[in-house]
């Protein structure tokens, strides 16, 4: 499979799983409705786990701008590639995004919370504070980053052989157990976007598509989510870089 087409269809699984997971507990009459963050966090971090396990061997499974500029700061990815591979998911994000929000959309007909609509497509902050959100998105992708980083390098034993934990499908499994861990641990303040395609690619979809009665896409707070996991994810390979020196 062409790497920008893997990334395409890896992210779009990503979200649509993902904000699947959202719609399915904050829209009215679903069978999930109000079952609860560990059910959002867990379903983020199985959404990882499939996008992971199906496209890492064609790209590695980036899915994320912070991933794909962290691997390249960590001199793990051609900067020539990394235009082109955020453009893919991009494009994946908003597909997903579009996909999620047609399997639901008879519940957004019945759900009059515009912020629980918006909620589906993209995150805001709990506490509205432009700096303190910045730093909580800096530090959760940081942490997603830099552990991305020890995977794809790493390796262990099985069966007396050295096998990489890396991206693949072995590596699917600490991938999303990460991303579950860093939504229980540090989602709280700002819903955990780590990862500026997850949120921008999705906020556009909330703002073109015939959402029922969404209201405002919150333009003011879209740049914290992705300019927090971009500096996130730089922060984490220039420190991983430092270490490995």
């Amino acid at each position: 499979m062409d790497a920008y087409v893997a990334e395409f269809i890896g992210t779009a699984l990503l979200l649509l799983v993902g904000n699947g997971v959202v719609a399915n507990v904050v829209l009215e009459r679903t069978k999930g409705f109000n079952s609860g963050w560990i059910v959002i966090t867990a379903g983020w971090g199985f959404a990882v786990f499939a996008a992971v396990a199906c496209v890492a061997d064609s790209s590695g499974a980036h899915i994320n701008p912070a991933v794909t500029v962290g691997l390249a700061v960590a001199g793990k990815f051609p900067w020539a590639d990394v235009a082109p591979y955020i453009a893919a998911q991009m494009a994946g994000a908003f597909a997903g995004t579009t996909l999620a929000f047609l399997t639901y959309y008879q519940h957004y007909q019945v759900t009059e919370d515009a912020g629980a609509k918006r909620a589906t497509f993209c995150t805001a902050p709990a506490i509205r504070s432009a700096g303190w959100n910045l730093f909580t998105e800096v530090v959760a992708t940081f942490v997603l980053v830099f552990v991305v980083l020890y995977f794809s390098s790493a390796s262990m034993s099985i069966g007396g052989d050295d096998v990489p934990v890396g991206l693949g499908s072995l590596g699917a499994v600490p991938v999303g157990l990460l991303v579950f861990a860093i939504g229980m641990g540090l989602g709280g303040p700002t819903g955990y976007a780590i990862n500026p395609a997850r949120d921008l690619g999705p906020r556009i979809a909330h703002a073109l598509l015939p959402v029922p009665g969404k209201g405002g896409s919150d333009w003011g707070y879209a740049w914290v989510p992705v300019i927090g996991p971009l500096l996130g994810g730089t922060l984490a390979a220039v420190a991983s870089r430092a270490l490995a020196a």
